[in-house]
C-alpha cells in the first residue's frame, strides 16, 4: 500500500515525512549568492619599494665592544668596567648621540647568564638600538 493511497475506511493518511527538497533547493542558491558576492581575497601586501642600488656607505660604522669575562668582569673596548654605574653611564651616553655607534656584546661561553642579561637589560633600558650578539674566539 502506497502512503498516500486511502484505507479502506476512506480518509486517507497524512504524510509523516516534510519534504527536504525545496529547502536544499534554496540553501544551495543562499550558498551560491554569498559566493558570489564575497570579494576576492588578496594574500599579497603592496609596498611601494626603491627601485635601484642605494648609494654605498662612505663612513664606517663606529663599534663599541662589551666584552663579559668568565667572572663576570666587563670590558669596554678593552678597558675595564669597576661598577654597574658606569657601564651605565655609558651606555646613556652611546644611546644619546644621534647615529648611534654599533654595539657589539662578546660574552664568553663560560659566564652567567644573569651577567649577559644585565648587560643586554641596561642597553635596552637606556634606549641602545644597535646592539648585538657577536661569536668571540678569544674568550671562548
Amino acid at each position: 500500500m502506497s502512503v498516500g493511497a486511502p484505507k479502506a475506511g476512506g480518509d486517507p493518511e497524512p504524510m509523516m515525512e516534510m519534504n527536504m527538497t525545496p529547502l536544499i533547493d534554496v540553501m544551495l542558491v543562499l550558498i551560491i549568492m554569498l559566493i558570489i558576492t564575497i570579494p576576492k581575497q588578496n594574500h599579497s601586501v603592496n609596498l611601494n619599494m626603491p627601485v635601484g642600488n642605494p648609494p654605498p656607505s662612505n663612513i664606517k660604522p663606529v663599534v663599541v665592544t662589551i666584552d663579559v669575562d668568565f667572572d663576570g668582569t666587563i670590558l669596554w673596548d678593552g678597558q675595564v668596567v669597576p661598577d654597574r654605574a658606569t657601564l651605565e653611564s655609558k651606555l646613556a651616553s652611546v644611546a644619546a648621540m644621534a647615529d648611534q655607534p654599533e654595539v657589539h656584546l662578546r660574552p664568553n661561553k663560560l659566564v652567567a647568564y644573569k651577567s649577559v642579561a644585565g648587560v643586554m637589560a641596561s642597553a635596552q633600558r637606556l634606549g641602545v638600538t644597535k646592539i648585538g650578539m657577536v661569536g668571540n674566539e678569544q674568550f671562548q
